[in-house]
């Protein structure tokens, strides 16, 4: 898996609050919306996406102080390794838990009717 945030330190992380880096996930995963087609270029492209999405849940999850966020990602990043290790991609999957995602924080829920309507 490559580490595309390599960079980011669990301390740097850990700078931001829960939402931001909610939000954060979530753009990530919203930028892989565009990458649910058929082809091996989008199939690529695709796996990086997730790939991004599993590193900053993992570093969410590191420095997560509550117990029952922290349960609640890892569930969620179960699902999502379920679309990243998948062989076709899965429209209505990666959408749902974009939803549920951003249904973590109060702030971020705002963000569902612009980026994941139903």
């Amino acid at each position: 898996m490559a580490r595309q945030h390599a960079s980011i330190t669990r301390e740097r992380w850990a700078q931001f609050d829960f939402a931001q880096q909610v939000l954060m996930i979530a753009n990530e995963l919203h930028r892989g919306s565009r990458l649910l087609g058929d082809s091996a270029d989008d199939a690529a492209a695709r796996r990086r996406c997730y790939e991004r999405v599993l590193q900053l849940s993992d570093l969410t999850s590191a420095v997560q102080t509550r117990s029952g966020a922290r349960r609640e990602l890892r569930r969620w990043r179960e699902m999502l390794a379920g679309l990243y290790s998948a062989d076709a991609p899965d429209r209505a999957m990666h959408f749902d838990l974009l939803r549920c995602l951003l249904c973590f924080t109060r702030e971020s829920a705002r963000q569902i009717p612009f980026v994941a309507p139903r």
